[in-house]
């Protein structure tokens, strides 16, 4: 089956995160996700999905399960396996991330 999707709906997570879902199939999911404010939360969670994120712009940092933090700037990527903990926080103003998830996180569709 081939799904497209001209207009992506938009949330506003908070006044300083707006997440755009892309596109979205059972098994696939791929959201653009704005940060417009740098900060010092890496928002530490958890999900059952396998995730991979690529940096549009700007430049993050990450923690990963209790290692060392990662830094990542445009063009670089990194993949989350399940229920790892796991955060990013911004570096710059207006970075923005291009996150995949398999299967979709249904939780990110419930407000749509």
């Amino acid at each position: 089956m081939h799904v497209i999707y001209k207009n992506a709906f938009i949330q506003a997570n908070n006044e300083n995160i707006t997440r755009r879902t892309l596109a979205h199939q059972g098994n696939l999911m791929m959201v653009e996700v704005i940060f417009h404010k740098a900060g010092d939360d890496y928002g530490l969670h958890s999900h059952p999905h396998e995730q991979i994120a690529y940096v549009l712009k700007g430049k993050f940092e990450f923690a990963i399960d209790g290692r060392e933090n990662v830094i990542l700037e445009v063009g670089d990527s990194i993949c989350f396996d399940p229920d790892v903990i796991h955060g990013g926080r911004p570096l710059e103003d207006n970075s923005i991330l291009l996150d995949v998830f398999t299967p979709q996180r249904e939780d990110f569709l419930q407000n749509k």
